[in-house]
């Protein structure tokens, strides 16, 4: 099948297992391509923003964000990358780009030839690679707890890092609710919020997609970026780095410290700390996150 296939199921349909989460307003697509069939949500009419999804989220995490998108006359599309959500593939191989190789496979099936981005945490490694391999396709981007991909290694990183191993060594069958605590989340989440992000993980495709994911994506991509990789590269759209000031360890001096001056390494770069939020920033706010976007699309477009 070379052909891309896109099929429109709506949200109560019993082809969603389990149960699509709800949120009103979206549409719901199957984006099939080679060895892939994506599962899409869309909301809204005009310019397309897509949003890449962090982990251990889907398009779900968008839910509250997208819809204020809609309303200032953009058209959201929020896939559920390979390895998350309601998202199937035929290879459960995952590398350092296939996720990559996807989302310009879904770009090329939607016929959008550029957009603007809204990534958050492991969405925001996709978007960083396709914004260095095929810039002309990202009108400008905004990544959301995740600091350029030029940075500087720093100790005080290390504290930050302490769910890798846990993670690259999931153990399947094991809950992930143990990352939904305060220490990521200023106002704390709800059972039922909690059981919507991780009712996919029921999925064993899901479940065994977790440690590949870590070992074949995160980490080899976290060594080129203390490599440095990047520094060798030039980061051509225009993009905002927004962090909640409750994110640690990323403190504003600390982000800003092993970033150094931006203007080395991309041609416009800025940064933004929103308070009382911190790892699940669109999780603690929403409107926020809205507002800083729309305000950076309104000015870089």
């Amino acid at each position: 099948m070379d052909t891309p296939v896109l099929r429109s199921i709506p949200a109560d349909d019993t082809t969603w297992s389990p149960p699509l989460p709800p949120a009103a307003g979206f549409e719901h697509l199957v984006v099939e391509t080679p060895g892939l069939r994506t599962h899409v949500a869309t909301i809204g009419e005009g310019a397309p923003i897509v949003l890449l999804h962090g982990f251990p989220q889907h398009w779900w995490q968008w839910r509250e964000v997208a819809p204020r998108l809609a309303e200032h006359g953009y058209r959201a599309i929020c896939p559920d990358l390979r390895g998350a959500g309601w998202t199937e593939a035929d290879d459960p191989r995952i590398g350092r780009e296939t996720r990559l190789h996807d989302l310009v496979a879904l770009l090329d099936a939607l016929e959008l030839e550029r957009v603007r981005l809204l990534c958050h945490d492991m969405g925001a490694i996709t978007g960083c690679q396709l914004a260095y391999a095929h810039p002309a396709r990202i009108e400008s981007m905004v990544m959301l707890s995740v600091p350029p991909t030029f940075i500087s290694f720093s100790p005080k990183l290390l504290s930050g890092l302490s769910h890798l191993p846990p993670l690259s060594l999931h153990r399947r069958g094991r809950s992930l609710a143990w990352l939904f605590t305060d220490e990521y989340a200023v106002n704390g989440f709800d059972p039922e919020t909690i059981e919507s992000y991780l009712a996919p993980t029921q999925r064993p495709e899901i479940d065994a997609a977790i440690g590949r994911l870590y070992r074949g994506m995160v980490l080899p991509e976290a060594g080129r970026i203390m490599g440095g990789a990047y520094k060798r590269q030039r980061l051509d759209p225009p993009t905002l780095v927004v962090f909640g000031r409750r994110d640690e360890p990323f403190t504003e001096d600390l982000v800003r410290r092993i970033s150094g001056d931006p203007r080395e390494h991309a041609d416009r770069l800025e940064f933004a700390f929103v308070d009382d939020a911190a790892h699940f920033i669109t999780d603690d706010a929403p409107e926020a996150v809205t507002g800083l976007a729309l305000d950076w699309f309104a000015r870089t477009g």
